[in-house]
Parts: structure tokens; sequence; C-alpha cells
């Protein structure tokens, strides 16, 4: 009767210990419960707004792996600074200190397996290999309170060997745990004269749909163009945007219109929110990404030097100006909450 649910707000553990002749097992766990009603998303019953950043296993003050208790207490600490409630760690399983610091600190968790882009969907061993992923990613954390979803890929193409790939991902880990959340970020959608349509096919396996789209920075549209796009889905799903965004170069200034500054990249920021402000079936955001990070893939000289430029902090920990407008907007959505 005296149980205390784990919530953001008030992150209850239990400290529990398992005895077995001279062996024991000690660890902390937190009770709660994870569901959807339509378009919503309900913790504890009660729907909750996920409000979450995109993070990569990055350290938080220069480059290189982040691991220990002391880097996740830094960088969830970012994440909470900014007002989250929740934390996308993409595209792996993180670290286990991650998970138990989010645990600690009531922050909701995306978990991820490496099923990303072009994978050989059609290969069997490579299909053994992503569930043996997916089993030891839910085996290893499925005690943790934090973890809300359980995500199967990241911006995969439209195939047929794809959507049997993944619908049986989909199936193993509801075996495997069926308390929590199937999702998977989609970055496919239909272009109409009146807006965009999300109608990935892989939307009638998942619970939660994840959409990735870059309005504003990749293709030919300006952060303007974003603000007065509606979104239209065929599901009747919680949509959590799990990647939007742009880069920018901190401490580069000038105009919004000139690309790498901070002020586009607030540009961008500001013009999503105001297009998401509109989605009516909008259940959460994990924008790209939490601090920027090494990519071998970003060569532009003085600007990206090989790092990916996205972050709303800074490679050397310094906050962006797009921090604090994702800071503000989610502090409205924690006090209508409340």
């Amino acid at each position: 009767a005296d149980l205390q649910l784990w919530r953001p707000e008030h992150p209850k553990l239990y400290n529990v210990v398992v005895r077995a002749a001279s062996d024991a097992v000690q660890d902390q766990i937190g009770f709660r419960s994870i569901e959807t009603r339509g378009t919503e998303i309900l913790l504890n019953g009660q729907p909750v707004f996920l409000r979450g950043i995109s993070i990569h296993e990055e350290s938080p003050f220069g480059d290189g792996r982040a691991y220990s208790v002391d880097e996740a207490a830094v960088l969830l600490g970012w994440a909470k600074e900014m007002n989250c409630n929740f934390v996308r760690l993409a595209h792996y399983p993180h670290n286990e200190n991650m998970v138990r610091v989010a645990d600690r600190l009531g922050l909701m968790v995306w978990s991820e397996i490496p099923v990303y882009w072009t994978v050989q969907f059609e290969n069997p061993d490579v299909l053994g290999l992503a569930q043996q992923q997916l089993h030891e990613m839910v085996d290893r954390d499925k005690n943790r309170a934090s973890v809300v979803l359980w995500s199967v890929a990241n911006e995969t193409p439209e195939s047929a060997a794809r959507m049997a790939f993944l619908t049986h991902l989909a199936q193993e880990v509801r075996k495997r745990d069926p308390t929590r959340l199937v999702t998977a970020a989609l970055d496919t959608q239909s272009y109409e004269e009146n807006g965009i349509r999300i109608d990935d096919p892989f939307g009638d396996i998942v619970d939660v749909i994840g959409v990735n789209s870059y309005c504003g920075w990749y293709g030919n549209s300006l952060p303007a163009d974003c603000a007065g796009i509606t979104w239209y889905s065929d599901y009747g799903k919680p949509v959590i945007f799990s990647e939007f965004g742009g880069g920018a170069l901190q401490g580069l200034h000038g105009s919004e219109l000139e690309r790498w500054t901070e002020e586009y990249q607030s540009s961008v920021y500001r013009h999503n929110l105001e297009m998401l402000d509109g989605i009516d079936f909008l259940a959460g955001t994990s924008p790209w990404i939490l601090k920027d990070f090494r990519s071998p893939r970003r060569p532009l000289p003085a600007i990206q030097d090989f790092w990916n430029r996205k972050g709303l902090i800074s490679d050397r920990g310094i906050r962006k100006e797009a921090f604090y407008i994702m800071q503000d907007w989610y502090a409205k959505k924690r006090d209508v909450e409340r």
C-alpha cells in the first residue's frame, strides 16, 4: 500500500537484494507503467509529453566515448537543465551507467539497436545478429524503470524485406518484454499539396511512431517554410519527432539566413517548434542532438572539421542559442502538464 511509483518528478528507487547460497546480487529498481491510449502516451495511467533530446555516447568535453558514471551524470544533467524528462539514446544501447543514472534522475529512455539505413534486410545472418543485439539490450535493461521504449530501427528505407525484418524484431521484443512500448525512427513520409503524411507501413506494427524530419536544414526549404506545414498520420498512434534540427558552429554569429551560424540554427528550431505546436497527435520530441560529436562524414574545413555540428551544446560543453529555445519550449510544456 505504501509503494511509490517511479516518475520523472519523483524517481523513487528501491534497494533489492537476491540471495542464493553464498551468492548475492544487489540492485536498485523502480515501479511504473507505460502504455498508449489513442495518440497519447500514459505514464502510470496519466498522459505525459516526452520532452526529450537525442544523445550519442560522446564524452561531454571533447571527443571520445562517454563511459563513466560522472560522464553520464554530466550528459543527462544537461538534459535535465533543458527541462527534459526523456532522452533518446541513439543509435545503439549505451553503457549501463547511462540507464542507471537515468533511473536516478527520473529521465525516461528510448533504447535502440543499430539497425540503421540499408543493412542487408534479406540476409538471415544479419537478422540473427540484430535479434541477438535486441535480446542483449532487453535482458540487460529490463529492470531499469527509466527505459520506456525499445527501438528496433532508425531511418530504414521501405521494402518488403525490410518490413519482414523489422516486423520479426518487433515480435521478438514483445515476447521478451511485453511491458514496454515498441518504436522505430522513420524518415519516409508522403508530401502532399497541403502538408506531409506519415504513411510508412511499419507504422502499423509499432506502438509509438518516431519521425525524423529536418525541415529548414536538408533539401531546399528555409526555416521560415517549416512553420506552416501541416502533418497528417494514417495510424491514430502517438508520434514522437525523434529527430529535427540543424547545424551551427558555436560562437559563429550572423544573420538568420546564414547557414552554420547560431542564428540560423535558432531559426530552424523556432520555426520547427511552431510547426510541432500544430500537431495534435504529437506525444514527444527528441531533437538531434545534445552535443556536437565526431563524424568522419563531416569534413567541411573551419566549420565541421569532422564534427557533426547539430549539437545544442558544443564539443567543449558550451551551450548554443538553440539550447535555450528548447529549454523555454519544454518549460511551457512542463507547466501545462502541472
